[in-house]
Protein backbone atom coordinates (compact mmCIF):
# COMPACT_ATOMS: atom_id res chain seq x y z
CA UNK A 1 0.00 0.00 0.00
CA UNK A 2 1.13 3.44 -0.92
CA UNK A 3 2.93 5.27 1.92
CA UNK A 4 -0.12 8.39 3.28
CA UNK A 5 0.50 12.01 2.23
CA UNK A 6 1.07 14.23 5.29
CA UNK A 7 -2.13 15.93 4.74
CA UNK A 8 -4.49 12.61 4.81
CA UNK A 9 -1.85 11.41 7.70
CA UNK A 10 -2.99 13.91 9.52
CA UNK A 11 -6.73 13.06 8.78
CA UNK A 12 -6.39 9.48 9.63
CA UNK A 13 -4.60 10.88 13.41
CA UNK A 14 -7.41 13.29 13.94
CA UNK A 15 -10.28 10.39 13.41
CA UNK A 16 -8.41 8.09 15.66
CA UNK A 17 -7.91 10.17 18.21
CA UNK A 18 -11.44 11.50 18.03
CA UNK A 19 -12.81 7.25 18.02
CA UNK A 20 -10.57 6.93 21.23
CA UNK A 21 -10.99 8.07 25.04
CA UNK A 22 -8.49 10.91 25.91
CA UNK A 23 -5.85 10.72 26.90
CA UNK A 24 -4.47 6.96 26.51
CA UNK A 25 -1.37 7.68 27.36
CA UNK A 26 1.24 10.83 29.42
CA UNK A 27 0.62 14.24 27.41
CA UNK A 28 4.00 15.78 26.26
CA UNK A 29 4.35 19.75 26.96
CA UNK A 30 6.79 21.23 24.97
CA UNK A 31 8.32 24.27 26.55
CA UNK A 32 10.65 26.54 24.28
CA UNK A 33 13.62 27.19 26.61
CA UNK A 34 15.54 25.59 28.66
CA UNK A 35 15.03 24.64 32.83
CA UNK A 36 14.39 26.81 35.14
CA UNK A 37 13.52 30.18 33.27
CA UNK A 38 10.21 31.50 33.26
CA UNK A 39 7.90 29.72 30.63
CA UNK A 40 9.76 26.52 32.15
CA UNK A 41 8.45 27.67 35.74
CA UNK A 42 4.84 28.48 34.49
CA UNK A 43 4.56 25.13 32.50
CA UNK A 44 5.86 23.13 35.48
CA UNK A 45 2.93 24.74 37.82
CA UNK A 46 0.56 23.91 35.06
CA UNK A 47 1.50 20.67 33.85
CA UNK A 48 1.64 18.60 37.30
CA UNK A 49 -1.91 19.56 38.52
CA UNK A 50 -3.22 19.09 34.80
CA UNK A 51 -1.54 15.89 34.43
CA UNK A 52 -3.79 14.99 37.73
CA UNK A 53 -6.87 16.20 35.72
CA UNK A 54 -6.39 14.27 32.96
CA UNK A 55 -5.87 11.12 34.82
CA UNK A 56 -2.22 10.81 32.92
CA UNK A 57 0.87 12.56 33.65
CA UNK A 58 1.97 15.88 31.87
CA UNK A 59 5.87 15.51 30.89
CA UNK A 60 8.05 18.46 30.15
CA UNK A 61 10.12 18.26 27.06
CA UNK A 62 12.39 21.42 27.18
CA UNK A 63 13.27 22.54 23.43
CA UNK A 64 15.14 25.77 23.66
CA UNK A 65 16.65 27.58 20.67
CA UNK A 66 15.94 29.38 17.78
CA UNK A 67 14.21 32.26 19.45
CA UNK A 68 11.55 29.52 20.42
CA UNK A 69 10.81 28.54 16.71
CA UNK A 70 12.38 24.91 17.16
CA UNK A 71 9.37 24.08 19.74
CA UNK A 72 6.75 26.10 17.83
CA UNK A 73 8.02 23.91 14.26
CA UNK A 74 8.16 20.34 16.65
CA UNK A 75 4.56 21.14 18.21
CA UNK A 76 3.06 22.32 14.57
CA UNK A 77 4.75 18.72 13.09
CA UNK A 78 2.95 16.60 15.92
CA UNK A 79 -0.14 14.30 16.10
CA UNK A 80 -2.95 16.34 16.51
CA UNK A 81 -4.48 14.14 19.32
CA UNK A 82 -3.55 16.08 22.86
CA UNK A 83 -0.81 14.52 23.54
CA UNK A 84 1.61 17.18 22.30
CA UNK A 85 1.28 20.86 23.92
CA UNK A 86 3.30 24.07 23.59
CA UNK A 87 3.63 26.46 26.27
CA UNK A 88 4.01 29.32 24.06
CA UNK A 89 5.15 32.85 24.75
CA UNK A 90 4.82 36.09 23.00
CA UNK A 91 7.90 35.15 20.92
CA UNK A 92 5.57 33.02 19.20
CA UNK A 93 3.93 36.23 17.74
CA UNK A 94 7.27 37.94 17.56
CA UNK A 95 8.73 35.72 15.19
CA UNK A 96 6.87 36.65 12.44
CA UNK A 97 8.22 39.67 12.25
CA UNK A 98 11.51 38.72 12.42
CA UNK A 99 11.64 36.23 10.16
CA UNK A 100 10.57 36.52 6.32
CA UNK A 101 10.24 32.60 5.93
CA UNK A 102 9.01 30.89 8.94
CA UNK A 103 8.66 26.99 8.43
CA UNK A 104 5.15 27.14 9.91
CA UNK A 105 2.02 28.82 10.31
CA UNK A 106 2.14 31.01 13.35
CA UNK A 107 -1.87 30.84 13.90
CA UNK A 108 -3.03 28.40 11.32
CA UNK A 109 -0.56 25.25 12.57
CA UNK A 110 -2.00 25.33 15.79
CA UNK A 111 -5.28 24.96 18.28
CA UNK A 112 -5.27 27.90 20.58
CA UNK A 113 -6.07 26.15 24.21
CA UNK A 114 -5.96 29.11 26.73
CA UNK A 115 -4.09 31.67 27.83
CA UNK A 116 -2.41 31.00 31.22
CA UNK A 117 -0.70 34.20 32.40
CA UNK A 118 1.28 37.25 32.09
CA UNK A 119 4.72 38.62 33.36
CA UNK A 120 6.21 41.62 33.31
CA UNK A 121 9.79 42.52 32.58
CA UNK A 122 12.68 43.78 35.35
CA UNK A 123 15.32 46.06 33.71
CA UNK A 124 18.11 44.29 36.54
CA UNK A 125 21.84 45.45 36.05
CA UNK A 126 24.88 43.77 37.41
CA UNK A 127 25.39 45.31 41.38
CA UNK A 128 29.21 46.25 39.73
CA UNK A 129 27.62 49.25 37.73
CA UNK A 130 27.31 52.47 39.59
CA UNK A 131 23.49 53.21 38.45
CA UNK A 132 20.51 53.07 40.89
CA UNK A 133 18.07 53.98 38.47
CA UNK A 134 16.89 53.36 34.60
CA UNK A 135 18.12 57.40 34.12
CA UNK A 136 21.60 56.95 35.40
CA UNK A 137 21.36 53.97 33.21
CA UNK A 138 20.63 55.85 30.58
CA UNK A 139 22.98 58.42 31.68
CA UNK A 140 25.53 56.04 31.95
CA UNK A 141 25.26 54.63 28.67
CA UNK A 142 24.90 57.77 26.44
CA UNK A 143 28.24 58.50 28.19
CA UNK A 144 30.04 55.46 26.74
CA UNK A 145 28.24 54.37 23.76
CA UNK A 146 28.45 51.17 22.57
CA UNK A 147 30.66 50.19 25.89
CA UNK A 148 27.06 47.98 27.81
CA UNK A 149 26.29 44.64 27.44
CA UNK A 150 22.81 43.83 27.80
CA UNK A 151 21.73 39.81 27.49
CA UNK A 152 18.23 38.44 25.92
CA UNK A 153 17.37 34.96 25.60
CA UNK A 154 17.75 34.66 22.23
CA UNK A 155 17.37 36.63 18.93
CA UNK A 156 13.59 37.07 18.76
CA UNK A 157 12.68 36.60 21.99
CA UNK A 158 10.61 38.29 24.13
CA UNK A 159 13.61 39.86 26.13
CA UNK A 160 14.80 40.79 23.00
CA UNK A 161 12.28 42.91 21.29
CA UNK A 162 11.60 43.85 25.12
CA UNK A 163 15.28 45.62 25.03
CA UNK A 164 15.20 47.27 21.28
CA UNK A 165 12.15 49.31 22.19
CA UNK A 166 13.62 50.20 24.99
CA UNK A 167 17.05 50.87 22.96
CA UNK A 168 14.92 52.84 20.55
CA UNK A 169 13.00 55.07 23.08
CA UNK A 170 16.01 55.65 25.66
CA UNK A 171 17.94 56.69 22.50
CA UNK A 172 20.84 54.61 23.69
CA UNK A 173 23.35 52.68 22.16
CA UNK A 174 23.64 49.29 24.47
CA UNK A 175 25.26 46.13 22.58
CA UNK A 176 22.70 43.06 22.45
CA UNK A 177 24.16 39.92 23.43
CA UNK A 178 21.63 36.86 22.60
CA UNK A 179 21.39 33.90 24.57
CA UNK A 180 19.94 30.56 23.69
CA UNK A 181 17.50 30.74 26.92
CA UNK A 182 16.78 33.23 29.82
CA UNK A 183 18.72 30.62 31.91
CA UNK A 184 22.20 31.53 30.46
CA UNK A 185 21.19 34.77 30.10
CA UNK A 186 20.64 35.46 33.74
CA UNK A 187 24.04 32.97 35.11
CA UNK A 188 25.88 35.52 32.62
CA UNK A 189 24.55 38.70 34.00
CA UNK A 190 25.18 37.57 37.56
CA UNK A 191 28.52 36.64 36.87
CA UNK A 192 29.40 39.98 35.43
CA UNK A 193 29.87 39.27 31.69
CA UNK A 194 27.24 41.35 30.56
CA UNK A 195 25.87 44.61 32.16
CA UNK A 196 22.11 44.58 32.29
CA UNK A 197 19.03 42.74 31.00
CA UNK A 198 15.35 43.55 30.78
CA UNK A 199 14.30 40.15 32.18
CA UNK A 200 10.96 38.69 32.70
CA UNK A 201 10.47 38.55 36.42
CA UNK A 202 10.56 34.98 37.27
CA UNK A 203 14.17 34.73 36.12
CA UNK A 204 15.11 37.82 37.65
CA UNK A 205 13.13 38.00 40.81
CA UNK A 206 15.22 35.30 42.99
CA UNK A 207 18.47 36.94 42.01
CA UNK A 208 16.78 40.35 43.08
CA UNK A 209 15.88 39.05 46.36
CA UNK A 210 19.45 37.56 47.09
CA UNK A 211 21.09 41.20 46.23
CA UNK A 212 23.01 39.41 43.09
CA UNK A 213 21.19 41.88 40.70
CA UNK A 214 19.93 45.53 41.51
CA UNK A 215 16.52 46.19 39.79
CA UNK A 216 15.87 49.44 38.34
CA UNK A 217 12.30 49.15 37.17
CA UNK A 218 9.41 47.35 35.81
CA UNK A 219 8.09 46.92 32.70
CA UNK A 220 4.60 47.39 33.04
CA UNK A 221 2.27 50.13 32.44
CA UNK A 222 1.74 50.37 36.73
CA UNK A 223 3.67 49.50 39.01
CA UNK A 224 3.26 45.43 40.58
CA UNK A 225 2.63 44.27 43.62
CA UNK A 226 5.27 42.07 43.82
CA UNK A 227 7.93 45.11 43.62
CA UNK A 228 5.77 48.44 44.90
CA UNK A 229 8.80 50.35 45.38
CA UNK A 230 9.86 49.90 41.86
CA UNK A 231 8.82 52.37 39.42
CA UNK A 232 8.04 51.78 35.81
CA UNK A 233 9.98 52.52 32.98
CA UNK A 234 8.00 54.89 31.62
CA UNK A 235 7.97 57.05 35.19
CA UNK A 236 11.76 56.41 35.20
CA UNK A 237 12.47 58.31 31.78
CA UNK A 238 11.46 57.12 29.22
CA UNK A 239 7.29 57.67 28.91
CA UNK A 240 5.58 55.54 27.03
CA UNK A 241 7.33 52.30 27.69
CA UNK A 242 5.81 49.24 28.52
CA UNK A 243 5.97 45.55 27.90
CA UNK A 244 5.34 42.30 29.20
CA UNK A 245 5.53 38.39 28.14
CA UNK A 246 2.17 35.72 28.09
CA UNK A 247 1.95 32.33 28.68
CA UNK A 248 -0.85 30.25 26.67
CA UNK A 249 -0.67 26.29 25.80
CA UNK A 250 -1.34 25.57 22.34
CA UNK A 251 -2.05 22.09 20.36
CA UNK A 252 -0.94 21.37 16.76
CA UNK A 253 -3.41 22.34 14.14
CA UNK A 254 -6.51 20.12 13.48
CA UNK A 255 -7.32 18.83 17.48
CA UNK A 256 -10.48 17.51 18.08
CA UNK A 257 -13.22 19.40 19.64
CA UNK A 258 -14.03 17.82 22.31
CA UNK A 259 -10.07 16.99 23.60
CA UNK A 260 -9.69 20.94 22.90
CA UNK A 261 -12.91 21.69 24.61
CA UNK A 262 -11.24 19.87 27.60
CA UNK A 263 -7.86 21.13 27.80
CA UNK A 264 -9.14 24.75 27.76
CA UNK A 265 -11.84 23.24 30.53
CA UNK A 266 -9.58 21.49 32.85
CA UNK A 267 -6.76 24.41 32.90
CA UNK A 268 -8.61 27.24 33.22
CA UNK A 269 -10.43 25.35 36.21
CA UNK A 270 -6.84 24.69 37.58
CA UNK A 271 -5.82 28.54 37.26
CA UNK A 272 -8.71 28.95 39.37
CA UNK A 273 -7.22 26.81 42.06
CA UNK A 274 -5.76 28.17 45.04
CA UNK A 275 -2.16 26.86 45.34
CA UNK A 276 -1.94 26.99 41.20
CA UNK A 277 -3.03 30.35 41.82
CA UNK A 278 -1.04 31.45 44.56
CA UNK A 279 2.07 30.09 42.85
CA UNK A 280 1.69 32.08 39.93
CA UNK A 281 1.31 35.21 42.00
CA UNK A 282 4.24 34.86 43.96
CA UNK A 283 6.64 34.92 41.01
CA UNK A 284 5.03 37.83 39.64
CA UNK A 285 2.46 37.13 37.00
CA UNK A 286 -1.22 37.62 36.60
CA UNK A 287 -3.37 35.00 36.08
CA UNK A 288 -5.43 34.95 32.80
CA UNK A 289 -7.13 31.81 31.59
CA UNK A 290 -10.06 32.70 29.09
CA UNK A 291 -11.32 30.86 26.09
CA UNK A 292 -10.14 29.72 22.47
CA UNK A 293 -11.11 32.53 20.87
CA UNK A 294 -9.98 34.91 23.15
CA UNK A 295 -6.08 33.19 22.63
CA UNK A 296 -6.67 33.25 18.89
CA UNK A 297 -7.42 37.45 18.77
CA UNK A 298 -4.71 38.22 21.36
CA UNK A 299 -2.03 36.11 19.15
CA UNK A 300 -3.25 37.47 15.76
CA UNK A 301 -3.15 41.38 17.25
CA UNK A 302 0.29 40.19 18.93
CA UNK A 303 1.54 39.29 15.51
CA UNK A 304 0.66 42.71 14.35
CA UNK A 305 1.59 44.90 16.86
CA UNK A 306 5.36 43.19 17.42
CA UNK A 307 5.58 43.28 13.51
CA UNK A 308 4.94 46.67 13.67
CA UNK A 309 7.68 47.43 15.78
CA UNK A 310 10.31 45.58 14.17
CA UNK A 311 9.65 47.21 11.19
CA UNK A 312 9.86 50.13 12.24
CA UNK A 313 13.19 49.23 14.36
CA UNK A 314 14.37 47.43 10.99
CA UNK A 315 14.81 44.39 12.95
CA UNK A 316 15.39 41.22 11.30
CA UNK A 317 16.81 37.90 12.78
CA UNK A 318 20.19 37.24 12.02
Amino acid sequence: MAALGPALSCIVATVAAAAQPYPVKPVRMIIPAGPGGGVDTVARVVGQPLGVALGQPVIMDNRPGAGTMLASELTAKSPPDGHTLLMATNSHAINVGLHKNLRYDPVGDFTQITLVASVPYLVVVHPSLPVRSVKDLVTLARRHPGKLHAASAGAGSGTHLAFELFRSMAAVDIVHVPYKSGTPAIVDLVGGHVQMMISNIINSSPHVRAKRLNALAISAAKRSATYPELPTVAESGVPGYQADVWYGVMAPARLPGEIAARLNREIVALLQTQPVRERLLTQGAEVLGGTPEEFAVLLRNDIRKWAKVTAALDLRAE
